[in-house]
């Protein structure tokens, strides 16, 4: 594991923010693969283990992993059995995460492109660390007074989660049944009421990833990331009640505010990401204040952390070998 412990720069504490579990935990924590037909698709804590115990007949703890019991031979059956104990752990508070229930499930995959082992509610992928995938759009003018300039939204404050805080102008995470430019359409017009004429221009901007870790659970997330420049008079306008407010921010107003408590953490590293992209963050210049970046190299790995690698290792097996 990469050693983050130099002098830092106000962005590189931000990433190292938003990558919580994978700078400090996953090198220390005693936590397991989650297994599933062979595959590793998950990573459980050892609070999260004590309490699966309860369930031997669904999960198998292993010295090595936890493991959806093999018995389990087709996607209806693992995921209906992981269903029946998720809905009992509701039922008892077992877990704050599931008190935000969502009724929108996540497939769970050995890999994104191969069909799904199970699906599950999207509140309860953090108890396993399954990986999430989401799209996420940055809505940007140029603006004659301010320049570049993005539109970012205020969430709702009966939200499930992250309530109140400031986040990008759309995002979602891909439930089961849409696609990635699916999922982006869908969202951009729920969330910000963004046109269909309009979305002719939206440009794929490539990923990022990390892994954060929060009471909930583990979040090794990968967003899709798209750019989309809107014209100087539109205002997004929500549709779907998850929205309080959306307001247009010039890049030293959105430099403040993600370096404040009111920005959803997990939506930190797209903003960054962003202004990566765009020249404002680079070698020579950036930093919040300063003239350079001087964690350049560091802060670009941890928009990229290689959570495709690090789910690939291969599953533990009887005679001890060990995966994540």
């Amino acid at each position: 594991m990469a050693s983050y412990k130099r002098s830092s720069s106000p962005f590189l504490k931000i990433a190292k923010k938003f990558n919580c579990f994978y700078i400090n935990g996953l090198p220390k924590r005693h936590c397991k693969p989650f297994v599933v037909e062979g595959h590793q698709v998950g990573l459980v804590r050892p609070d999260i283990m004590v309490e699966l115990l309860r369930y031997p007949e669904v999960f198998i703890v292993r010295p090595d992993s936890v493991e959806l019991n093999p018995a389990f031979r087709d996607f209806d059956e693992r995921t209906a059995r992981v269903e029946q104990v998720l809905q009992e752990c509701r039922a008892n508070n077992t877990f704050v995460t599931l008190k935000g229930w969502r009724n929108e499930c996540y497939n769970v995959h050995s890999v994104l492109t191969d069909p799904p082992l199970l699906r599950m509610d999207r509140s309860a992928t953090c108890l396993f660390g399954i990986r999430n995938y989401g799209v996420t759009i940055n809505g940007f003018v140029h603006d004659s007074n301010k320049g570049l300039c993005l539109w970012m939204q205020r969430r709702s404050p009966t939200k499930e989660t992250w309530p109140g805080k400031w986040d990008n102008m759309v995002s979602g995470g891909l439930s089961v049944g849409y696609g990635v430019i699916e999922t982006a359409i869908k969202e951009a017009q729920e969330e910000a009421g963004i046109p269909e004429n309009m979305l002719k221009d939206i440009r794929p901007s490539g990923a990022v990833s990390f892994f954060f870790e929060s009471e909930r659970g583990l979040f090794p997330n990968t967003e899709y990331v798209f750019d989309l420049k809107l014209p100087c008079e539109f205002t997004p306008k929500n549709n779907d009640g998850e929205v309080e407010t959306f307001d247009l921010l010039s890049i030293n107003e959105l430099k403040e505010l993600i370096a404040s408590p009111d920005f959803k953490t997990t939506s930190l590293p797209i903003v960054i990401d962003f202004l990566v992209r765009h020249g404002v963050i680079s070698p020579e210049t950036g930093g919040l204040g300063s003239l350079k970046e001087p964690n350049y190299a560091q802060l670009l790995e941890l928009l990229h952390v290689p959570l495709q690698t690090i789910y690939h290792r291969a599953a533990p097996s009887e005679n001890g070998d060990k995966g994540l």
